[in-house]
């Protein structure tokens, strides 16, 4: 039986995709190599987001053609949507032939598996995709959390941002194919499913009738009552009352927002496209902590944007501070190749950007330890994971996105309550209090 190896780069909708690559591979009879084992076909599964990503994913390229020296190779993903003829001359430089696979065409890798031979490359204009790749998958492997991609695409054209080029105009799930991938999961034993996508908020827009990301966080957690939902992130200017009162009202949608800010500042916010100001982002934040006062609330934040003098991030820095958000996702802007703020003057030295981005994330660590002192005492249901903890006893994971150490011998998956107790060199530790079926 021949084996296969995915290596997988960037978000949770590659994440979501590679498992669907792994499951159609042993439905064509090939079993899954183990870590380091030398595979007949390997799958790299790559990003772009970031110059960061994109050398990541040419090393993980090069490192599959090393370490398995006679394996058939499919690249797939953003960077070889963006890059493909590099990374076939990368590939032909080492002697070897890849198949690669455009964004628009990853359902087609499954009969790719099944099939004798390949062509070298399947990549279309992304522009010009309409649909959403159809990748039903079964499980991950090693993890307690199941990530159900609803959607696929953006057409925000922010200025640094390179998605829209790679992944193309937004494509939904239909709404009773979401609910059957659900049904599949639930199946499969999982109590907590991430629904995620490029911009999940823009789900259904290109559907017809008026389907909305509401309409499908409200049939998911309706139908499957014992599955804890969460929602991956949601643009400010999406965070509508009438979701928040959902998220109220449904026990099973987990107290937990991911909010992009990307600048506290109104004239970064403009450069770079966004669609708000700074304080529409407080009064969002502030609906928030109204409806929901035990959620976790996170931010991404960019540092480094061109024009971003000290002063302007100072503001950045401030208004952080001043709405205290729960924890951030800190990046330091990354000049993309056909972006337009590559070509914008102003741009900020490297290890400015780093200063900036280490004093973020100092920030960030002051707001989690002062998210987890609130919680102190407090009992909340939590999902055993695979993992020991930092603490040295069992990983799980609240319902408002605290990692915690519990003391428990029942599988990973089960879900139960414990109250948390103490906090341990940053670190939250949690005594189990009850159990549910």
């Amino acid at each position: 039986m021949p084996n296969l190896a995915v290596i997988t780069l960037g978000c949770k909708v590659n994440q979501y995709e590679s498992a669907a690559f792994q499951d159609a591979a042993v439905a064509a009879g090939y079993r899954i190599a183990s870590h380091g084992e030398e595979a007949d076909c390997v799958i790299v599964n790559t990003c772009s987001v970031t110059n960061r990503a994109a050398m990541q994913s040419r090393q993980a390229i090069r490192q599959a053609i090393r370490n398995n020296p006679a394996a058939k190779l499919i690249i797939t993903g953003c960077h070889a949507q963006v890059a493909s003829a590099e990374i076939a001359a990368m590939a032909e430089l080492a002697g070897r032939q890849a198949c690669l696979v455009g964004n628009g065409e990853k359902e087609k890798i499954a009969g790719l598996l099944a099939a004798s031979s390949w062509p070298p490359t399947i990549v279309s204009d992304i522009a010009h995709v309409s649909e959403i790749a159809r990748l039903p998958t079964r499980h991950f492997a090693e993890r307690t959390r199941a990530f159900l991609r609803a959607q696929d695409g953006c057409e925000s054209f922010c200025s640094y941002c390179i998605v829209p080029f790679t992944r193309g105009k937004s494509r939904s799930l239909p709404l009773s194919e979401a609910l059957a991938q659900a049904e599949i999961f639930a199946k499969s034993g999982y109590r907590e499913i991430v629904i995620t996508g490029i911009h999940v908020g823009y789900y259904g827009r290109d559907l017809p009738g008026k389907i909305r990301i509401i309409n499908l966080l409200e049939e998911l957690s309706g139908t499957f009552p014992h599955i804890r939902f969460r929602l991956s992130s949601i643009e400010p200017t999406e965070m509508t009352d009438e979701l928040l009162a959902l998220f109220c009202g449904r026990k099973n949608l987990m107290p937990h927002l991911h909010i992009p800010l990307q600048s506290g500042d109104d004239t970064i916010l403009a450069a770079m496209g966004r669609r708000y100001r700074a304080v529409d982002f407080a009064a969002v934040i502030a609906r928030c902590r109204e409806a929901l006062p035990e959620a976790a609330l996170g931010c991404d934040v960019m540092v480094g944007f061109p024009g971003e003098t000290e002063s302007l991030f100072a503001n950045t820095r401030d208004f952080i501070a001043e709405i205290a958000p729960d924890y951030l996702h800190v990046f330091p802007y990354s000049p993309r190749p056909g972006t337009r703020a590559a070509t914008f003057s102003g741009q900020v030295h490297g290890r400015e950007k780093q200063r900036r981005a280490a004093d973020l994330r100092a920030l960030s660590e002051a707001l989690r330890l002062d998210f987890y002192r609130r919680n102190l005492g407090k009992t909340r249901q939590i999902l055993m994971e695979n993992d020991i903890g930092a603490t040295g006893l069992r990983a799980a994971l609240t319902d408002n996105y605290i990692h915690v150490g519990v003391s428990s011998s029942k599988p990973a998956g089960s879900v139960m309550t414990a109250r948390l107790t103490a906090i341990d060199s940053g670190h939250v530790v949690a005594e189990v209090c009850g159990h549910e079926d």
